[in-house]
C-alpha cells in the first residue's frame, strides 16, 4: 500500500540578524538598499558592518534605484532540499546591481531556459512577500 504524497514543507525565511535589520525592514517595504563603504566608496551584499573590501568600519546604507544586470545564473532542475523540490525548474543568479555590487537572488518571470537567460541582460527587482517580517528581493527582465 503506498502513502500519499505530502506536500512539500514551506521554503524556509531567511532569519534577520542584528547587522541586516534595516535590510530587511526596507525589503518589507519593497526598497532595495545595500551597504556603502564611506572609506574606499564602495556598495556591497551581503549587509554587514565591515567592508569586505577594505575592512574599514566607516559604513552606512545607500537606497538603490533596483535595477542591474545578470553577471551568472544557473538553471536549477532537481530542488536541493524538500521544500525546492516542487519549485524546479528555476533560475538562481547573482546579479551586479548598478553601483558594482554583487547579489545572489533568483530571476522570476522568465523562462528558465538558456535561449532566454543570457549574462549581461538587464534586470529589475521585485519583492517576493513571504511572510509579514520578510520580503526577498528577486529579479526580473527590465521593461
Amino acid at each position: 500500500m503506498t502513502q500519499p504524497a505530502q506536500p512539500a514543507p514551506p521554503i524556509p525565511p531567511p532569519q534577520p540578524q542584528p547587522e541586516s535589520d534595516f535590510y530587511w525592514e526596507k525589503c518589507k517595504a519593497h526598497e532595495l538598499w545595500l551597504r556603502h563603504c564611506k572609506a574606499c566608496d564602495r556598495t556591497y551584499f551581503y549587509p554587514r558592518d565591515i567592508c569586505p573590501l577594505c575592512f574599514s568600519r566607516d559604513t552606512d546604507w545607500v537606497q538603490t534605484n533596483g535595477k542591474g544586470t545578470l553577471y551568472a545564473f544557473s538553471i536549477v532542475h532537481r530542488g536541493p532540499t524538500p521544500p525546492f523540490r516542487d519549485k524546479a525548474p528555476y533560475v538562481t543568479a547573482v546579479v551586479e546591481l548598478e553601483g558594482g555590487a554583487r547579489m545572489p537572488t533568483n530571476l522570476v518571470e522568465v523562462e528558465p531556459d538558456p535561449a532566454v537567460v543570457k549574462v549581461g541582460m538587464a534586470l529589475e527587482v521585485v519583492f517576493d512577500d513571504l511572510t509579514d517580517t520578510i520580503s526577498l528581493p528577486k529579479f526580473k527582465p527590465a521593461a
